[in-house]
Formats: C-alpha cells, sequence, structure tokens
C-alpha cells in the first residue's frame, strides 16, 4: 500500500506540482528504458530523419516567395478591390493602354536619368544621352512587345518628342502639367519659376510597359530577363558624362527577393562550425576519457537532426517554404544546445550522489531534473510558435510552422538520440578508453612521471584519475564568492533599480516612435542594382505619389440632380485630404456635367444621359475606359484624385485610412483603390496581429508556468519578465530602426518564449532556496544559475552572430531582435530580477523550505558543465 502524502507534498497556493510529480516519475521511467537498452533510441532517430529528409525532393515545388502573397495581408480590402477593378475595367495592353489605370503594377522596365551634379537634365547634351538611351532600349525588340495606345507605343516619358525637338519648345515647359499632361512621375527635382515655367530638372524617369494580355506575356518576360541581364552593358557602352541611369524592372524586386535565400546558405558553415567550438570548449575536460568532446558534438547532430526532419515533415505536407524560414536552422541550432547543456549538466550533477551509482538511476535522475525543465521551455517556446500561425501574414504562418515543428522534433530527439549518447559515451569511460581512439588507456609506473599534459592526452586527466567528478566549476564560484554580493549591496541595488527606470522609460518612448510597415526596397539585398534605383526615386520623383482610383461601386442615378451633387460632395471631400491635390483630379462626370451646363448637351434622365455620353467620348476618348456601361445602364465607372508628399510608411498608412473613411462616409457607394494599396493593407493588421500573438501567447504562458512551475510567486515573476522583455524589445528595435513588420513580428512572438527561459531559473531558486535572508537567497540562486544564463545567452546569439553580416534586411533583422531578446532576457535573469526579489523578503516562499536545500528543478539554461 502506498504511503500517504504529507501535507507538504499536497497542491495548495504556494505548492503547484500536481503536474510536475507525475511528469518527473514519467522521465524517470524513460530514462532508466534509455540507459538499459540505448541503441534503438540512437538509431531510430538517425532513420526518421533520413525518411523524413526525403521530404527536400519537394523544395522546388513548395517555394514560396511571391512578395505579395507572403507579405501583404491574406485577406487585405485592397486585394478585393482589385479584383472588382479588374472585373469591371479590363485592360487591352494591344489597343487601349493607360497606366494610372492599370489594376496591377503593369510589366515594365524603368530606368531614371540623373544628371551630372550642377546641370540640367533638359540641357543639350543630357537631353542626347537621354535620346541615345531610348534608343538602345527601342533596338531590343521593344516595338514588338511595346504595350499600346492606338497603333503606336505607349510613351515612356510624355516629354520625348520635346526633347529631341527645338529647345524653344522646352523653354515653354511647365510643371506639374503641361498642355494637359501630367509630368510628376516623368520628371524629378525641378525648378519652376514664374507660372510653373521649368527653369531646370535634374532627373527623368523613361517607363517601358509591355504587353500582358494573350501569349505575347511569355514574351514579355523573356524581354525583360534579357534586358536586365544586357542593361549594365548596354549603359556601359553608352558612355555618358552628362547623366548617370539607375535601372528597374516590374520583376526585379521579386528575383532580388528570391536571390536572399541564397545569400544566406555559406553563413551555415560558419555557424556549426561556432556553435561546435563552443560547445566542445564548454565542456572541455583534461582528459581523454571524459572531456565530452562527442558529447558536445552530438549535441549539434542533434539539432541538426531536428532541422532536416522538421523541414522534411512540413514539405510533405505541403507547407510553403518562405525565405523567412531560413532563418529557423540558426535559432534552432542555438536551442538545440541549450537543451544539450541541461541533459549533460544534469549527467554530470548525478555522477556526486553516491546513491545514484549505477547508470540506470544516474540516467532517471538526469531525465527527472533534466528532462522535465526542457519539457516546460521546449512547451512554452512551441506554444509561441504555434500561437503565431494566427496571424494575416503567409510568411508569419510559414516561419512559426517550420520553427515550432523543429522545437518538437528537437525535444524529442534531446530526450532520445542524446540521451542514448550519453549512455553509450558513459560506457566508453567506465571502460577507460580513449574518447578518439577507443582503446583501453592505463597508468603504469613509467607512465606515473610524466608531464599534466601528456597525462591528460594519453592517461585519462593530470592526476591520473580518469573517472573521478570534478568540483565545483570556477564560473559558479565567481558568480557566489563576487557577482552576487556585489549586487546585493544597497548602492548597487539603488543603482539597479534606477537602471531599471531608465530601462523601462527609454523603451516606452522607443515604442511610441515605432513605425510600421516593411519598406519594400529592404526586401533585396544591399548590393542589389534595385537599390540605387529606389534612392534616385525616392530623391527625385516621391512629391507625387500614387493616382488614386476613387470608383463608383454600384449602379446609381447619375442624371439625378442630388445624386450628382453628392458625388461631387464625395469627390470635394476626398480632395480635401492633406495628401490630395485637387488641381490634379481627372473625372469624367466633371467634364460630362460642365457640357451640359454649357448647353451643349442634355442629361436631365435617364435616356438623355445614357444617349449622349458617345459625345463626351469623342471629345475625351479615354474616358470610355473609365465608365462600365451596359446597353441601358452605368454598373460602376471611376475618376482620379492625385497624391501628394506621401514619402514615409506613415503618410502612406495615414492616406490609406484618410481616403478609406471619407470614402465610407460618402453618400453613394465608393471604394478607393491603387496598386501599392495591397502593400499599404499591411498597417491596418500589423499592430493588431503584435498585440494579439503577444497577449494570446504570454497568457499561455502564464498558464504553463502555473501548471508546470511549482510555485505562483515564481509564475509572477515570469509574467513579469515577459512583459519587461517585450516592452524592451519593441521599444529599442525602433532605435536600431528597426520596423514593425512581419518580419519583426515573427520575432516578438519568439520573445515570449525566451523572456520565460532565462526569467523562470533564477526566480525559481530564489523562492526555493532555504537561506535565511534575502539577500543570501539571491546569491544562491546566481551561484546556482548564473553561469548557466550566461552560458545559455552566449550559445544562443552564436547561433544567430553570423546573420549580423548577411547582406539581406530579413536576416539582419532577425539576427538584431533576436539579440535584444537574449541581451534583454539574460539583463532581467542576472540583474534586475534578482535584485527585485531581494525587496520581497520571504514573501511568496515555499513551506517546504525548512532547512536549507539546493533546488533540483532545472531549467533551459540551468546548463554549466561541470
Amino acid at each position: 500500500m502506498a504511503k500517504p502524502r504529507s501535507p507538504a507534498e499536497d497542491c495548495h497556493c504556494r505548492n503547484t506540482d500536481c503536474v510536475e510529480r507525475p511528469l518527473r516519475r514519467l522521465f524517470e521511467g524513460l530514462g532508466s528504458g534509455v540507459a538499459a537498452c540505448p541503441w534503438p533510441f540512437a538509431l531510430v532517430p538517425l532513420l526518421l530523419s533520413g525518411g523524413l529528409g526525403a521530404g527536400f525532393l519537394f523544395l522546388p515545388q513548395r517555394q514560396a516567395n511571391d512578395i505579395e502573397a507572403q507579405f501583404t495581408p491574406t485577406w487585405g480590402p485592397a486585394k478585393a478591390e482589385r479584383d472588382f477593378v479588374r472585373r469591371h475595367f479590363p485592360i487591352n495592353d494591344s489597343e487601349r493602354f493607360s497606366a494610372p489605370r492599370l489594376p496591377t503594377e503593369g510589366a515594365y522596365a524603368a530606368l531614371i536619368a540623373v544628371a551630372a551634379e550642377g546641370y540640367s537634365v533638359l540641357a543639350p547634351a543630357a537631353r542626347r544621352d537621354v535620346l541615345r538611351l531610348d534608343k538602345a532600349v527601342r533596338a531590343r525588340g521593344y516595338r514588338s512587345l511595346c504595350a499600346r495606345s492606338g497603333s503606336d507605343c505607349a510613351s515612356p516619358n510624355p516629354l520625348l518628342p520635346l526633347l529631341s525637338g527645338a529647345a524653344a519648345a522646352l523653354e515653354k515647359l511647365t510643371f506639374p502639367v503641361n498642355d494637359g499632361i501630367f509630368l510628376g512621375a516623368a520628371l524629378g527635382g525641378v525648378q519652376t519659376g514664374a507660372g510653373g515655367r521649368v527653369l531646370s530638372a535634374q532627373a527623368l524617369k523613361l517607363v517601358y510597359y509591355l504587353r500582358e494580355d494573350g501569349p505575347t506575356a511569355a514574351e514579355s518576360r523573356r524581354w525583360l530577363e534579357s534586358f536586365q541581364q544586357d542593361i549594365p552593358v548596354e549603359l556601359a557602352a553608352l558612355n555618358s558624362t552628362s547623366i548617370k541611369v539607375t535601372y528597374f524592372t516590374s520583376l526585379s524586386r521579386q528575383q532580388e527577393f528570391e536571390g536572399n535565400t541564397k545569400s544566406v546558405i555559406p553563413l551555415f558553415s560558419i555557424t556549426y562550425f561556432l556553435t561546435i567550438t563552443f560547445s566542445v570548449v564548454s565542456c572541455l575536460r583534461l582528459s581523454c576519457i571524459r572531456n565530452n568532446v562527442w558529447l558536445a558534438c552530438c549535441g549539434v547532430i542533434s539539432a541538426g537532426l531536428a532541422v532536416l526532419s522538421s523541414f522534411g515533415l512540413m514539405l510533405f505536407c505541403g507547407v510553403p517554404f518562405v525565405v523567412t524560414v531560413a532563418n529557423a536552422p540558426f535559432l534552432i541550432l542555438g536551442v538545440g544546445v541549450d537543451d544539450m547543456f541541461i541533459m549533460i549538466a544534469s549527467w554530470e550533477q548525478s555522477s556526486r550522489k553516491k546513491e545514484k551509482s549505477d547508470v540506470k538511476s544516474r540516467l532517471a535522475e538526469t531525465y527527472a531534473e533534466a528532462a522535465l525543465s526542457v519539457t516546460i521551455t521546449t512547451l512554452t517556446d512551441v506554444l509561441a510558435f504555434f500561437i503565431g500561425t494566427w496571424t494575416a501574414f503567409p510568411s508569419v504562418r510559414s516561419f512559426c510552422l517550420y520553427t515550432g515543428t523543429a522545437f518538437v522534433f528537437c525535444y524529442l530527439y534531446t530526450i532520445t538520440f542524446f540521451g542514448a549518447i550519453i549512455v553509450l559515451n558513459h560506457k566508453n569511460e567506465q571502460e577507460n578508453r580513449h574518447w578518439l581512439t577507443c582503446l583501453p588507456v592505463g597508468v603504469d609506473e613509467d607512465q606515473a612521471e610524466k608531464s599534466c599534459l601528456y597525462n591528460a592526452c594519453c592517461i585519462g586527466s593530470c592526476s591520473r584519475q580518469s573517472s573521478q567528478p570534478e568540483g565545483e566549476h570556477p564560473m559558479s564560484i565567481f558568480f557566489k564568492k563576487y557577482y552576487g554580493p556585489f549586487f546585493t549591496n544597497k548602492w548597487i541595488k539603488l543603482l539597479v533599480v534606477l537602471l531599471y527606470g531608465a530601462y523601462l522609460g527609454g523603451s516606452i518612448y522607443g515604442c511610441t516612435q515605432m513605425k510600421e510597415g516593411i519598406n519594400l526596397r529592404n526586401l533585396a539585398s544591399d548590393d542589389s542594382y534595385v537599390i540605387p534605383y529606389y534612392d534616385d526615386d525616392d530623391k527625385y520623383f516621391s512629391a507625387y505619389g500614387p493616382r488614386v482610383m476613387v470608383v463608383i461601386t454600384e449602379s446609381v442615378d447619375y442624371w439625378n440632380e442630388t445624386v450628382n451633387l453628392g458625388i461631387e460632395n464625395c469627390t470635394q471631400n476626398l480632395e480635401g485630404i492633406s495628401y490630395i491635390d485637387k488641381n490634379l483630379s481627372e473625372s469624367w462626370l466633371r467634364v460630362y456635367t460642365k457640357l451640359a451646363q454649357y448647353g451643349l448637351i442634355n442629361i436631365s434622365n435617364k435616356t438623355l444621359f445614357i444617349n449622349n455620353l458617345p459625345t463626351l467620348l469623342k471629345i475625351v476618348p479615354s474616358f470610355e475606359w473609365d465608365i462600365d456601361k451596359t446597353q441601358d445602364e452605368i454598373e460602376a465607372s471611376r475618376f482620379f484624385i492625385q497624391t501628394v508628399n506621401v514619402t514615409s510608411a506613415v503618410d502612406e498608412k495615414n492616406l490609406l485610412n484618410q481616403l478609406r473613411e471619407t470614402a465610407k462616409q460618402c453618400s453613394v457607394p465608393l471604394m478607393v483603390y491603387h496598386p501599392a494599396f495591397i502593400y499599404y493593407d499591411q498597417y491596418l493588421v500589423i499592430v493588431q496581429n503584435t498585440i494579439q500573438n503577444v497577449v494570446i501567447a504570454a497568457g499561455a504562458m502564464l498558464v504553463v508556468s502555473l501548471l508546470l512551475i511549482p510555485n505562483p510567486l515564481c509564475c509572477l515573476w515570469v509574467t513579469f519578465a515577459i512583459a519587461s522583455v517585450i516592452v524592451g524589445v519593441a521599444g529599442f528595435m525602433t532605435f536600431w530602426y528597426v520596423n514593425l513588420d512581419s518580419i519583426s513580428m515573427i520575432n516578438l512572438v519568439i520573445c515570449i518564449g525566451f523572456s520565460v527561459d532565462f526569467s523562470a531559473h533564477v526566480s525559481y531558486a530564489f523562492v526555493t532556496s532555504g537561506e535565511s535572508s534575502a539577500n543570501k537567497r539571491a546569491i544562491e540562486a546566481l551561484s546556482l544559475l548564473g553561469y548557466p544564463v550566461l552560458q545559455g545567452a552566449v550559445s544562443t546569439i552564436l547561433g544567430i552572430v553570423v546573420l549580423a553580416a548577411a547582406k539581406a534586411y530579413i536576416f539582419r533583422t532577425f539576427f538584431k531582435i533576436m539579440f535584444l531578446v537574449i541581451l534583454f532576457g539574460a539583463l532581467h535573469g542576472l540583474v534586475f530580477i534578482p535584485v527585485f526579489l531581494t525587496f520581497f523578503g520571504n514573501f511568496g516562499r515555499s513551506p517546504r523550505n525548512t532547512k536549507p536545500k539546493k533546488p533540483e528543478f532545472r531549467f533551459r539554461n540551468d546548463k554549466d558543465c561541470p
């Protein structure tokens, strides 16, 4: 009959270990099983990884790096608006092309010619070079594929005819409108005089649109690919001294983005080298038998197997492989090494207990402590990732699925494969075999007087006693004798409180300055040819933004004076927005109404309104493309407004919100659209998605902590650390020029899991300590867990540090935020929380602590290799 449990073992408000106890017994049984029969546990993960790794055969089919599909909200309003425009206003690239009326960006090659410093692009020498440039592009067979308006190719720039004509025509040139033609997107860096007359201009843009309809779409793509390949040589051949040319195509952004993955592949080998080296050095001992080299290497291999298995499984299941997923192996490697350190530390600690002499009892003890802590931290991390899949951004969803699954495999392989390696390595040690040659190592009289180095390499250790456990780690002594007492000094504690106040104040200020949204230029690598083009475009052509379609989405009584007045009021309200230039609007209905006011036509009823439309279309033929008319009904129509001074992400967000809010308040059903709004939609959901995921994940972490960490006060400190670290990371990433976008949102979700890892160790060690004073309990907690927390931080940073050298924004951003997560997490675990805990004295201490007792519960970073 089982013994009745003591009151201290029951679940109550200060002892919530009802879940911990059965899990501990479960892991003890698993540890005994692995120790009894290690080979199946070592071989099955290898075979499973090999089988799942075959999923990489599907990698070419699963790659999904379409920028729009992956980095914009799945159900963004602009996508539905684009579908509406396509249905009601179909394009015809072969006969009636109009760039502002395109529902997409179109297929095009663009060049920006910038005049030499101090000169104008309209000067004779620059004009000649621009015309030579235009001739070189047309010589590539452009005419056979060009988008046409009537029988001619759509002009790359409305000023081209004037450039080849007499200089007198340019002297009369006005800006931004010349003879009814808008020049804001054609001429940049313009200085004007009286009446808007152009005095000089620094840049001129040429945009060569190609047909996308029918069978010519594939030919147009090939032309653009050939253009990208040959244009650098052709620009060099022009040898222009009066202009500098940058170029871009509609394929450039996507192709440069897809190339980012290839650029990071060489960094994998550097990461694995750094991690293996750190692992070996951290666990290295001056012994040719128990130096733990193979344990360290197999720990890294275990993390690699987890990546192979998880990625293979996801590829088998058809989960899209996005470029952001390439960040995952660096993170998984650091976490896998952390888990390895826990197992080794617990294994070494079990060797010091005299009652744990045989391998079964030692591994059972190791699993009871280490595997339980790995379970807690893995569960919190996996929860954070799978909660991260509840997002509107497919790129975030794919990253979280791949990485969360990899964490599961990393956990499974740690408690199976790596546990088996520990047992096999132990057998090697018991038989006194050399770590490299596996030959027996002995000691004889002739070897007794050899040097320490010789003894360590060829005998066993300096003292020639190969299997003796070693004492306390020097770093643990440092934390106990020097670090802990230093931070428990009352003046130092006051300084820490002030430091935390500065940290919190800076973080909150940074949060208020946070910028939202991903800049499309950041999707290319730093040395890409598109970066100079983006720079020139921002510098010279940012004064005039998107030309926005305003669409009346339903059939309305245009001939009704009240309805007509309502439409005009809506138009004026839109033009009243600060980002709109009311002088540059274009409305077929305004022109039609003025014709009626002049008495040229009668539009007083439906029949007359419909029948007189051909008169309007003879005057302005392009208006035909803005009216979706059936036999006797106007299903939909559109007009255009011109935006100005949209120069930042804040402007883009404000513009979109104001346009949609104004359109919503209109008396007629109105919709605003531009192809750029597909990307602007991220501003509507990015903050909401981030807060949603962070709050849900933090709540889940708290529940897990309450269930698996047997002390509620510790759980409160874990919650405090989560909130504090998230605020810190979100605030300081602003100072590091990182926007809140779908990429940084991934990292903020990761932040929650790692906050638990760092904070739980020290706070639990403090509340379970049996020391008499709060200062002594803080010192004991730091002596036990200070070095493991530091070691865990270093190992994780080593896993990602090479990403700092990446040329792509995506990978550098991942490094920046993960660095902040680890830095602030370690800062809380090693500085803030130990000091704050000393202010609470005996509050929240476990009633079981009637005598001094070192806590045995271990977490992810409790991994000093003694």
